[in-house]
């Protein structure tokens, strides 16, 4: 397994683009966050808005390149063939798969980190200039606030979810086709709940979508109105992942190069 993984960090840092997907993911993700922090206002107590999610806001941005570097990092390898010489050194698939699963999922964690720390920065620093004040009800975010950790913590995992999530997708597809499906699942599906009328039917869709029920970790005033708590919301999309891998892993096993 150890010699797997080096093998395929080594291929990972020679992948084209791979570097500035990390760094995009950042960048936006703090971007995105700030802009919302500076956009949304609070003008009286009790405006309502969740001040920790808002200043999350670019993780649903971030997740797109995070996806991408997944789909590139698994599929590259399909596209110039090189995945033959990957089966002939590592001939037992499962090692293989968990070996890019590993390397692809360890930098999209730091990545991650980093975009949500500065994200939280950006909106401590951000925030009270838009009404969020402590005379408004909202102290500045601090890692030391359970709900914030919470959701600061549960982001992250978010990130390393979706990377794992994009692997699994890309291993089973095979082509680059493999970034729609998982693009689609992270952002149509929700956009799919939302045109759904009947009440009860567009909860049960919201219960099962990757993002709305991942992304339920970063609520720390409204939990309790969701349906789902943050934790079981997380659940949902390592559900979505494991199956995604699984399928990867089946047809990684049944098919030749």
């Amino acid at each position: 397994m150890r010699r797997a993984t080096l093998a395929e960090w080594t291929k990972l840092r020679t992948v084209p683009g791979a570097a500035g997907l990390l760094a995009g993911t950042v960048v936006l993700t703090v971007a995105l966050g700030a802009l919302a922090a500076t956009v949304v206002r609070c003008e009286a107590a009790g405006c309502g808005a969740d001040a920790t999610r808002l200043a999350l806001t670019g993780v649903q941005l971030g997740q797109a390149l995070v996806a991408l570097l997944a789909v590139t990092a698994v599929c590259g390898e399909y596209g110039s063939g090189m995945i033959r010489t990957s089966l002939a050194a590592v001939p037992r698939r499962g090692v293989l798969l968990a070996a890019k699963a590993a390397v692809v999922t360890g930098p999209a964690l730091a990545a991650g980190a980093v975009a949500v720390l500065g994200s939280l920065l950006a909106g401590r620093l951000l925030l009270p200039g838009s009404g969020f004040t402590p005379e408004h009800g909202y102290p500045p975010l601090s890692l030391l606030d359970g709900p914030t950790l919470r959701a600061a913590a549960g982001s992250v995992l978010y990130f390393g979810l979706v990377a794992l999530l994009g692997v699994g997708i890309a291993v089973a597809v095979r082509d680059p086709a493999a970034a729609g499906v998982v693009l689609g699942l992270l952002y149509l599906f929700p956009l799919a709940v939302g045109l759904v009328a009947d009440e009860d039917v567009q909860r049960l869709l919201w219960t099962v979508s990757p993002t709305n029920a991942g992304l339920a970790v970063q609520a720390t005033t409204d939990a309790a109105a969701l349906p789902l708590t943050p934790w079981a919301g997380l659940g949902v999309l390592a559900a979505w992942t494991a199956a995604a891998l699984a399928l990867g892993a089946l047809v990684l096993h049944r098919r030749d190069a």
